[in-house]
């Protein structure tokens, strides 16, 4: 199998392929983000679908493995470059972050939240929201979401393990989206509980900061695929899933309003058994 097929055959949506980079990519799942990547360095390459993959998957040319000289040779050279765009990343978001102003944006408005502010950058003419995304409260890299609700990240970010959290020193509350977990803090505001609302960014990286954090209550997407229950069965902790395929806690938030859902996720926290406060 040539690594294009190989990569389709994970859901990954290709227009090319570069060399030795990790190339953010949509996917059949999510068609107008960047939800996949894929780096390949000619006898060995990797994909992943952040939706539906914890760790990438690696693909090898006809004859080749792990154990061949050349395909080792490329994967140490190609290592040292990814610790460096990393490093380059982490820079590069922290002064974009620098750059940001404190303002409202058409895409928090789309989501509900029309005067929430956010940091918004303005590059090339466009004013990009800009999500902060941490590590052992380090910050790795951002990612962008522009007026459409188009998302994507820093190149050569680190992406595993990374999330933003809105931290009330309450009970941990795990979710997908920057626009999910403003509408589960605003009903938790409405109930009066203490939160640590964390941005995960994917279903597969949801796993990685529970495991992390340790207890706590997911949020669910509820992907016409199942991956968001799928995801949120794997991580082992109650959650919480829309009774609608597609929707998420921010779309029936904006469907029923801060009082029905602040009493809906109420009822879910004490059923889990979770203590809250």
């Amino acid at each position: 199998m040539i690594f294009e097929d190989f990569a389709r055959s994970h859901g990954l949506i290709l227009s090319g392929v570069q060399l030795d980079r990790w190339v953010p990519t949509p996917t059949e799942d999510h068609p107008r983000s960047s939800n996949g990547r894929y780096k390949y360095l000619g006898n060995v390459g990797w994909v992943q679908n952040w939706a539906t993959m914890e760790k990438p998957a690696t693909w090898f040319a006809d004859g080749k493995s792990m154990s061949s000289p050349d395909v080792r040779q490329k994967i140490e050279l190609s290592n040292n470059k990814a610790r460096e765009a990393s490093e380059n990343a982490r820079k590069r978001a922290g002064w974009i972050l620098h750059q940001t102003e404190l303002k409202t944006h058409p895409y928090l408005a789309s989501k509900g939240f029309a005067e929430a502010k956010g940091n918004v950058w303005e590059k090339d003419g466009k004013e990009i929201l800009v999500i902060p995304m941490y590590i052992d409260m380090h910050l790795v890299g951002v990612q962008f979401i522009d007026h459409e609700g188009n998302k994507k990240f820093l190149h050569g970010q680190t992406t595993k393990g990374a999330s933003f959290c809105m931290n009330a020193k309450g009970i941990p509350i795990f979710c997908e989206g920057y626009a999910t977990a403003l509408s589960v803090r605003e009903c938790m505001k409405a109930s009066n509980i203490r939160y640590s609302i964390y941005v995960c960014f994917s279903a597969s990286n949801m796993k990685n900061i529970v495991r992390i954090v340790g207890n706590g209550f997911v949020i669910a997407d509820n992907d016409p695929n199942c991956i968001g229950e799928m995801s949120a069965k794997e991580t082992g902790k109650p959650y919480w899933l829309s009774k609608t395929i597609g929707n998420d806690f921010n779309d029936d938030h904006r469907l029923h309003g801060t009082f029905k859902m602040s009493q809906i996720l109420k009822k879910a926290l004490l059923n889990s058994g979770l203590r809250i406060t």
